[in-house]
Formats: C-alpha cells, sequence, structure tokens
C-alpha cells in the first residue's frame, strides 16, 4: 500500500504536508478499482462550513479534526459539505482526515491541512520595507516589511507574498496565524532570524522579540531561517483567501522601459487588474513607474508618506534618509534622502 501526496494536481510519494497558503493534500487510495473517487478541491465556505469536492459522488464513512472540533452534520455528494457545531476561530489550522467511498465501495483517504474562514481580516497598508541587511559592530540587522492597519480585525490565513529576482513564481513568505489587531497598530514582519531568541508576538506582550529591528511597541513575527527572500525589484502585496489583494507596492532597483522578467510584467498586469497598483497614468506599471529602490540601504528604507491618501502609485513613497528607518513606529516624511 503506497501513499500519495498531491499538491494541487502533483503527486509526489511520501512525502509531508505543508500549512502554508498553497495547502497541500494527501490522498491514500484504499479501493482497487482504476474508477476510484478522485479529491478536486476544498473551500471553507463560512466560519463553520468546509466544502470537499470530489469526482462524483461519495458517502463519509469517518471523519476527524485536528485540533477535535465538533461536527454539527455532513451532506453526502459529489460536494461533501461539513457544517462545525460553531464557528471556528478565524484563519486557525485546521487538519481534516477524510474516509469516503462511492457507491461501488471504492475508497479514498484524504488528508487536508487548512486555514478556517476569516471573514474579519483587517484593512492594512505596506508602510516600510528594508531590502538590505547587515552585519556590523552593533548586531545584526534583518531585512523587513512593516503594516499599518486601516481597522481591526483578525490576521489570521492572510498571506504576505513576495516576487523577485530569485522567485518566478508568486512566492508566499508568510501566512498568519490568528490575532486579533487594532486600527493604527503597526506590525513588523521579518524576513529573516538572526536572533533564535526572537517570537512572534500573537499575544498583547510586544515586547517578546529582541534584535535591533524588533520594536517594543508593535507587532514583530519573524521568518525562521536566515535566507534573503526580498531584492531591491520585487513585487510585494498580501492577500486574502480568496486571493484578493489587500495592498500592493512594487519596487525597481532600474528604471528600465520594462520589466527584464516575464513574471515580473505578469504580477504587474495581475496588481493593476487587482485595483492594488498602477502607474502615475493610470496604466500598468512598468520599472519606471515602481518605487525607485537603488538608494536605499539597511538604515535608509522606502517608506510611505503616511500624511497622504494612498493613490497605489510610487508617487506615495520615498527614501528615508540615513539612519532614519522606523521600524514598529510612525514615517517621518521630513526625513528623505535628498
Amino acid at each position: 500500500m503506497k501513499k500519495f501526496f498531491f499538491f494541487l494536481g502533483t503527486c509526489i510519494a511520501l512525502g509531508s504536508c505543508s500549512t502554508g497558503g498553497e495547502a497541500a493534500v494527501a490522498a491514500l487510495l484504499l479501493g482497487g478499482s482504476s474508477q476510484a473517487p478522485v479529491f478536486l478541491n476544498y473551500k471553507t465556505v463560512s466560519e463553520n462550513e468546509i466544502t470537499f469536492e470530489f469526482s462524483c459522488a461519495v458517502k463519509v464513512t469517518s471523519l476527524s479534526l485536528e485540533p477535535d472540533i465538533a461536527v454539527a452534520s455532513i451532506e453526502d455528494g459529489s460536494t461533501v459539505k461539513v457544517t462545525l457545531n460553531k464557528n471556528a476561530e478565524p484563519g486557525m489550522l485546521i487538519i481534516a482526515d477524510l474516509l469516503v467511498e462511492d457507491e461501488h465501495k471504492n475508497t479514498i483517504n484524504v488528508l487536508i491541512p487548512f486555514r478556517a474562514r476569516n471573514n474579519r481580516m483587517p484593512k492594512l497598508l505596506i508602510n516600510e520595507i528594508c531590502t538590505e541587511s547587515a552585519s556590523g559592530t552593533t548586531g545584526k540587522k534583518e531585512e523587513f516589511i512593516e503594516f499599518k492597519m486601516k481597522s481591526a480585525g483578525n490576521l489570521g490565513a492572510m498571506r504576505v507574498v513576495i516576487n523577485g529576482n530569485t522567485n518566478a513564481a508568486k512566492k508566499t513568505v508568510y501566512e498568519f496565524s490568528p490575532v486579533e489587531v487594532k486600527k493604527d497598530e503597526y506590525m513588523v514582519l521579518h524576513l529573516r532570524t538572526y536572533n533564535l531568541e526572537s517570537k512572534d508576538e500573537y499575544t498583547d506582550a510586544l515586547d517578546e522579540s529582541v534584535g535591533i529591528n524588533a520594536s517594543p511597541t508593535a507587532r514583530d513575527f519573524w521568518m525562521p531561517e536566515n535566507t534573503k527572500l526580498l531584492h531591491k525589484t520585487a513585487m510585494i502585496y498580501v492577500l486574502d483567501q480568496d486571493d484578493r489583494v489587500i495592498d500592493a507596492v512594487m519596487i525597481s532597483e532600474n528604471p528600465d522601459t520594462w520589466w527584464t522578467k516575464d513574471y515580473f510584467a505578469e504580477t504587474a498586469e495581475f496588481l493593476f487588474n487587482s485595483g492594488a497598483w498602477k502607474s502615475g497614468n493610470g496604466s500598468v506599471c512598468s520599472p519606471q513607474d515602481a518605487v525607485a529602490s537603488g538608494k536605499a540601504t539597511n538604515t535608509r528604507t522606502i517608506c510611505r508618506d503616511e500624511t497622504v491618501e494612498n493613490s497605489n502609485t510610487a508617487k506615495d513613497w520615498y527614501i528615508t534618509d540615513t539612519s532614519c528607518a522606523t521600524p514598529g513606529k510612525p514615517n517621518n516624511p521630513k526625513r528623505y534622502l535628498k
């Protein structure tokens, strides 16, 4: 008997399930027929309803959830509808172990990690970007992305994506677990971890993180590895569970007439069609229309002007003066690089 792990259509043997934004699905075929049902997809319909889609009508013979969540009802069919006894925490990680059979007694066991529906994601803005790390006598500085909450809500299942020089495809670099945030709160996602004592701040204890760029008054979250994820030419954006863009920014080291990589051009069009980023004249962004990042350093960060209304263009942004980075604090547009 062999296990097969399906990653949105790709099959590999004897793997493990990812818990990231692109959820992995493991399916163990127990039937001997070539007509065994095939698992197709799942959807978190609401806070207490999940559907599982199969290639034919099936009957659920067993279902377990981790953590242990009470199930109110199960509706069989080609789309299995599972209703929970109560709403799950917004964006919490759930693993479903589902055994189903079709009318010919062919069975399939599906193991699915996913995040519960979160209908309370806050509005937010990408507010400050540090593209460079550094190591000096005072310690090590890591790259980071700062966010400012424009409304209260819960971050659970929200995804941060970076499409950069080394990422030929959209790469989710971080997916949030449930955490309540307030309007005007700042949050910093550190893109590597130099100090292993740093902690993700999911509680109201905002001084648990350590490090030069950690903030005692803002939430800090940390990428666990020591890998460069952000370059001076990149597309950064935040997605909800329906792949809608919450906010985005495009940065370019050189003011070329067009993108050197096809996936940059594709992302520029995607963000334009999503209403998340555009050129100054309202068209699809080229490198000339992105935020000029060539002069950014580990102390000269790329900052949003918080005093102006968001236009989804490069005119909202500036590079701060030397040693004027403000992770976890308001930006100061008067301290710009001249």
